[in-house]
């Protein structure tokens, strides 16, 4: 018979066993500098920018980015700089890794998006397939 036991293993502190929350997107300082710019003219009662990935388009989501007065209980809350910043409870999954930027032009000035997700886009460029 066998008389060394099992070593029961020891429970992990809980610092140990909780991961970094990590936000589902990445914003740059210039997606941040312009989400501060929008919060600055936000409509009374505004509590934050919020980016959604409507279906729309030939590819079949879009995204949209857009002031709301409520904060939904499933949405991911990004806290920045210049505001509160979510991500649409339904859309996470298809933004989780993303990148958000800012960029203006002489021609053009939008957000622009790197989403390692997107498995192909139409050929506007306004919408995306995952």
């Amino acid at each position: 018979m066998n008389t060394d036991t099992a070593h029961a293993k020891e429970p992990l502190s809980p610092s140990k066993r909780r991961l970094e929350a990590r936000a589902a997107l990445n914003l740059t300082q210039a997606a941040e500098a312009r989400i501060a710019e929008l919060m600055s003219r936000a409509p009374e009662g505004t509590v934050g920018v919020k980016l959604s990935t409507p279906r729309r388009g030939c590819s079949g989501l879009a995204y949209s980015v857009d002031y709301v007065a409520e904060a939904k209980p499933f949405d991911e809350k990004i806290e920045t700089p210049g505001g509160t910043f979510f991500v649409d409870a339904g859309s996470i999954l298809y933004l989780i890794g993303s990148r958000m930027d800012w960029r203006e032009d002489d021609f053009t000035a939008g957000f622009v998006f790197e989403n390692p997700n997107a498995k192909g886009m139409c050929g506007c460029g306004e919408s995306f397939t995952v």
